[in-house]
């Protein structure tokens, strides 16, 4: 029965690590995506994706059987005010994070919206000691003063701010930390943000193509790509809910660096974006930091399982 049970758990963590791992690639390969429909102005790449994503969702809510629980869901945040605000300023700023994203990588941003995805860690740090009072360690103070360092390097050396990292780190970090404040499983947390903001996206949309300016008459094939968009923003969350459910969230923290490896590759070796010795220098310093950082959360986090299993004993 011990082994059996062994044979299981390793199974799930083997699972665990591949449905991770699978969500990060695919957000790491998102550029060749959105690449493909450069064509079309990001606001209304922004626009598609929320309406898509949404009915993408409330599909798979359909065919889940979880109709009813989404629906007393819905009721129950309207309910609460707090979660209300909550969710709705949730769902502004992932758009914001999603219209960043895509405006940077068809302006041939890619290498500094990896740079974004890689501070974005730190900026949840720091996010949580002034908003939540979190206590930051020795090292996680030097992991954000080493960040701090990296990118005021390329700020000193360019003499520009890297908005397209600053804006996706900030973004992504204020809807993480506001999800905290409103805790929904993955599936109806989707479906909840986009169905907040497709109103404005129809609205958005109605109105462009009543302008003449429609990107849905371009080719068969933008249009396709359109509306896959929301199967490309739906699969990888979906996977990445079902792969964080079965492994420690220290293996998170190391598969998390996955998507801007990809993207800083891509940026570099595919769409010949610049990578002087600036670069390098900074991103070092980044790297070095999120070493430091990973490696005390994960033996932070042993510690702490060392702790409950002695309790539990």
């Amino acid at each position: 029965m011990g082994n059996e049970v062994l044979h299981m758990s390793q199974q799930e963590y083997k699972l665990g690590v591949l449905y991770t791992a699978g969500a990060y690639v695919l957000w790491g390969i998102l550029p060749l995506y959105w690449k493909m429909v450069q064509v079309v102005p990001a606001a209304e790449i922004l626009a598609h994706r929320i309406v898509w994503s949404f009915l993408f969702m409330m599909l798979i809510v359909f065919f889940t059987k979880n109709w009813s629980k989404f629906k007393a869901e819905c009721k129950d945040i309207v309910k609460h005010k707090k979660k209300l605000i909550g969710i709705t300023l949730a769902s502004i700023m992932i758009s914001i994070n999603w219209v960043t994203y895509i405006w940077g990588v068809n302006s041939d941003h890619v290498v500094e919206a990896s740079l974004g995805y890689y501070i974005n860690p730190l900026v949840s740090i720091v996010l949580g000691m002034i908003v939540l009072k979190e206590k930051l360690t020795k090292v996680q103070y030097i992991s954000f003063f080493l960040a701090a360092l990296g990118v005021g390097n390329l700020i000193y050396h360019f003499h520009q701010v890297p908005w397209v990292a600053i804006f996706l780190a900030l973004s992504f970090g204020m809807y993480g930390l506001l999800k905290k404040t409103v805790k929904l499983s993955a599936m109806f947390g989707l479906t909840i943000e986009t169905m907040i903001v497709t109103p404005i996206a129809l609205l958005f949309l109605a109105n462009t193509h009543w302008g003449g300016g429609g990107s849905l008459t371009i080719s068969p094939l933008v249009t396709w790509l359109l509306i896959g968009a929301g199967v490309m923003t739906a699969i990888p969350l979906l996977l990445f809910a079902s792969g964080a459910q079965r492994v420690p969230l220290s293996m998170v923290g190391f598969l998390q660096y996955i998507a801007p490896t990809i993207m800083l590759l891509f940026g570099v070796f595919l769409y010949d974006e610049p990578f002087t010795n600036v670069h390098l220098v900074s991103f070092t310093l980044i790297w070095t930091a999120l070493l430091l950082y990973t490696i005390s959360k994960t033996r932070l986090m042993s510690a702490r399982f060392a702790t409950s299993t002695k309790v539990r004993g």
